[in-house]
């Protein structure tokens, strides 16, 4: 299609979505509910110690992003020419949109409140991960690890030894590592702290659904958020370019313990590769097409959970897909793919269910015409022009993936007058992905 029809075509469907968005969140965010420590699903004391949550979902939900998000069971219109769901879904709860609009193609249960494992880091990371620099260095002391839970994912993280920011967010994005989140958290004042401004930031995300007690996503009592939250915190997150990076990268070299060799004080390296199986492929699961992050998590409450972009044809979903009954290796990922492969088939046939609400600060944000922003972990907040890019294929330090040639001009914050929040159509790029090794 030539440009200029694809700019209008583009511009007619942002339009649309406007007065969509106008016509869904105006009534229901008077009426969304608080979120409370109290979820509807009673979790137990700990990980390790606690009966999974009920399978029933709630009579009453969170009608944030459209009345439809708030009833039980599974919500899309089959009209004539949409093709049908995947009949062996056993998640709990799921949901796919258009990361870009902000449309929902299809959910189920989307607001049940459940503990979301570390799905949560994706809040973490967009909470925390603008205050310092990537270059900053940390010696890690005893206090930066207390207080894990019992049976916590580490990288490892070694007291007395030195790591820069970037090295503890590869280590919460590829390894899961609580022990990274616990260091970054003592970084941002301490866990208590950390878990202030987790909940203030979900508030302004407006994903009431979730009340954080731990910033990991370790299983504690009141700990709950939601697929339709979960989706909020990956669709602000994916607007940063650090983020973008730590969550699509497939591999790196972390920093090892500091040996003496010959006299000589010799730091090595060990290598960490991503748990996300639709990104680094597993023996059940191959590399999703077009995949590029975002988090997985597993806990003995949450069961597993996931959030995926993906990018195919120029068209970018997110799904996130909580705790699937059915017992199969790997079966959070294999339905999360039938998901993600319906939505793409549907794309442009199916008619939303509701949609991804915007930040409340955006209006702030994008008061002025052109304002944006930067999306750097510690960069200048100043508002810049948007300007195009390109990304290099190029890897360093062993890294692999598409986290280095996913480095584009941060995602664009836009502001239209019903409040449309769209990411930058930059990322992620399919021909980097297709150039990226297979495991």
């Amino acid at each position: 299609m030539p440009a200029p029809l694809q700019t209008i075509r583009r511009s007619l469907l942002v339009l649309s979505a406007a007065l969509s968005s106008l016509a869904l969140t105006a009534p229901v965010a008077l009426a969304a509910p608080s979120p409370t420590p109290t979820p509807t699903a009673p979790p137990g004391p700990s990980a390790s110690s606690s009966a999974s949550p009920t399978a029933t979902p709630p009579a009453n939900m969170s009608s944030v992003g459209g009345t439809r998000l708030g009833s039980a069971g599974t919500q899309v219109d089959l009209t004539t020419g949409v093709p049908v769901l995947p009949k062996d879904l056993t998640a709990r709860s799921w949901i796919v949109s258009d990361a870009e609009s902000g449309a929902v193609l299809a959910s189920h249960n989307a607001h049940w409140r459940l503990p979301p494992a570390s799905t949560l880091k994706m809040l973490f990371a967009d909470t925390v991960l603008p205050k310092f620099p990537r270059t900053t260095e940390h010696k890690v002391v005893a206090t930066d690890l207390a207080g894990m839970g019992a049976g916590s994912s580490v990288v490892p993280i070694k007291e007395g030894e030195s790591y820069t920011v970037h090295d503890l967010w590869l280590g919460v994005f590829l390894r899961s590592g609580n022990d990274a989140v616990h260091v970054l958290s003592h970084m941002n004042g301490g866990v208590a702290k950390t878990v202030a401004d987790m909940n203030t930031h979900a508030q302004d995300l407006q994903a009431l659904d979730t009340h954080v007690v731990t910033p990991d996503g370790y299983d504690e009592p009141g700990q709950v958020s939601s697929a339709y939250d979960l989706s909020l915190f990956a669709r602000s997150g994916l607007q940063k370019k650090d983020f973008r990076e730590y969550c699509s990268t497939v591999s790196t070299k972390f920093p090892g313990e500091t040996t003496k060799k010959k006299g000589k004080s010799v730091r090595g390296t060990f290598e960490i590769r991503n748990t996300n199986r639709l990104l680094s492929g597993d023996s059940d699961v191959s590399v999703y097409p077009g995949i590029a992050g975002v988090k997985n998590g597993n806990t003995t409450n949450a069961g597993a959970t996931f959030t995926g972009v993906a990018e195919r044809g120029g068209k970018v979903l997110l799904v996130t897909v909580m705790h699937p009954e059915k017992a199969e290796h790997n079966e959070v990922y294999k339905e999360a793919a039938k998901i993600l492969d319906w939505g793409f088939q549907a794309d442009g046939k199916v008619q939303p269910v509701g949609e991804l609400v915007a930040p409340k600060n955006v209006a702030q944000a994008s008061a002025q015409p052109g304002a944006t922003a930067t999306g750097e972990a510690g960069g200048d907040t100043s508002t810049k022009p948007a300007a195009s890019s390109t990304a290099s294929a190029a890897e360093e330090d062993g890294s692999s993936g598409v986290g280095i040639a996913l480095a584009v001009v941060g995602g664009l914050l836009v502001l239209l007058a019903a409040g449309v929040f769209l990411v930058n159509r930059r990322w992620p790029l399919p021909d980097l992905v297709r150039r990226r090794p297979r495991p």
